[in-house]
């Protein structure tokens, strides 16, 4: 395996910087490139207001605070970012011209050996290898928000990686302090965006076929299936603009990953972004997140089962095309969506046989989307 010593974090956004920092505490030496200087000092801001945090809080010392601040070198220049880098990690927005252009740039300048890794949360790992010459060497790291808190990591090789340099990727997010989950193949949403984002239209469905408030379907996701908050707070906490942009690509993709309720695009054009807006779903105060109001009691108006439905089915399409398997599943969907209890476990409950007949139901009303996968079948099959 490839020895990692130094790291270039292309990109100095909220991601950006995020990852640069977790990389300095790691005790990697890290070059934080973005196109201009006031960026860059923005990012450097915001990472040294981070560092005093944790002191405050003695979880490091002024003395490592110092240590990791001097691990960090911002820089503009590309040539000098990439100056005897290891590893690459681009996290520049989410336009796959961009992201081409931006590979093919790096093809040229970096060393044969730097591995090239992309922080997409959805578009495909074998499409942006194709912009280079060292396919092998590209894979991708999907760091979730706030990267310094968030335990997940999933990584994902595209056809062309290879098996090193996936081992070699798993093995640097553990030493981030980190759990990696390799997604196995490069699909539309990886594994969190998989079960995520179809769930969002699925419960503005829920909503309109049972004629019931947001805060209901919300009340019933958190204390129904163990949510650590409702589907429609999580897309405000994770901003709508991200929501639309994910939905887009995966149906570009594959038109059988969601079926795309409109509501999604009318907040986006409205600029109804969730919490960095002021307001998405629910309305926000300027000042502080302020968390919606959900009952047990609330969560009785609702019945879950189509939503359970669709995020099983989804997980069991990620086991039959050999994606990922249940542990991982359960591990990804706790530490990448705070899950409180397994998928599975809650599917168990509800019933399988349950789920199906929900599927085939749907199904019927609203077309294939709602098929029930193969694996649930199974399910049933292998309890008779």
């Amino acid at each position: 395996m490839k020895s990692i010593k130094n790291v270039t974090v292309l990109g100095s956004g909220v991601m950006g910087h995020g990852i640069a920092q977790i990389s300095a505490t790691a005790g990697y030496n890290v070059k934080l490139r973005d196109i201009k200087e006031e960026f860059l000092d923005n990012a450097m801001a915001k990472i040294r207001w981070s560092l005093s945090k944790m002191v405050k809080k003695n979880k490091i010392t002024v003395q490592e605070e110092s240590s990791i601040l001097s691990r960090i070198v911002p820089v503009v220049e590309i040539n000098q970012a990439l100056d005897n880098s290891d590893l690459i990690i681009e996290v520049v927005p989410e336009n796959m011209d961009l992201k081409r252009k931006v590979y093919a740039e790096l093809d040229d300048i970096a060393a044969p050996d730097t591995i090239f890794a992309s922080n997409t949360s959805t578009l495909p790992i074998t499409e942006i290898a194709k912009t280079t010459n060292r396919k092998d060497m590209v894979i991708g790291v999907h760091f979730f928000n706030p990267p310094q808190l968030m335990k997940l990591v999933e990584v994902i090789p595209g056809t062309g990686t290879s098996s090193s340099i996936t081992e070699t990727m798993e093995n640097f997010v553990k030493t981030l302090g980190k759990t990696p989950v390799i997604c196995r193949k490069d699909v539309p949403g990886f594994i969190i965006n998989r079960l995520f984002i179809p769930m969002v239209h699925e419960a503005l469905y829920t909503m309109d076929r049972q004629n019931i408030s947001k805060e209901a379907i919300d009340s019933s996701v958190r204390f129904d299936m163990g949510f650590p908050m409702g589907i429609f707070e999580l897309a405000d906490f994770t901003g709508l603009d991200v929501i639309h942009k994910a939905s887009n690509e995966m149906f570009a993709r594959d038109k059988k990953v969601l079926r795309q309720h409109p509501t999604i695009q009318q907040l986006f054009e409205e600029n109804r972004l969730g919490q960095k807006s002021g307001e998405g779903f629910y309305k926000y105060s300027d000042t502080k997140y302020e968390r919606v109001e959900l009952s047990a009691e609330l969560a009785k108006e609702c019945n879950p089962i189509d939503m359970i439905s669709n995020i099983t089915n989804n997980a069991a399409w990620l086991i039959t095309n050999k994606v990922s398997n249940i542990a991982e599943i359960d591990k990804a969907a706790a530490l990448g969506l705070g899950l409180k209890r397994p998928l599975f476990d809650t599917a168990a409950e509800v019933g399988i046989q349950r789920i199906i007949d929900s599927l085939d139901d749907l199904a019927k009303q609203h077309g294939p989307f709602y098929e029930p996968d193969p694996f649930l079948r199974s399910l049933v099959e292998n309890t008779k």
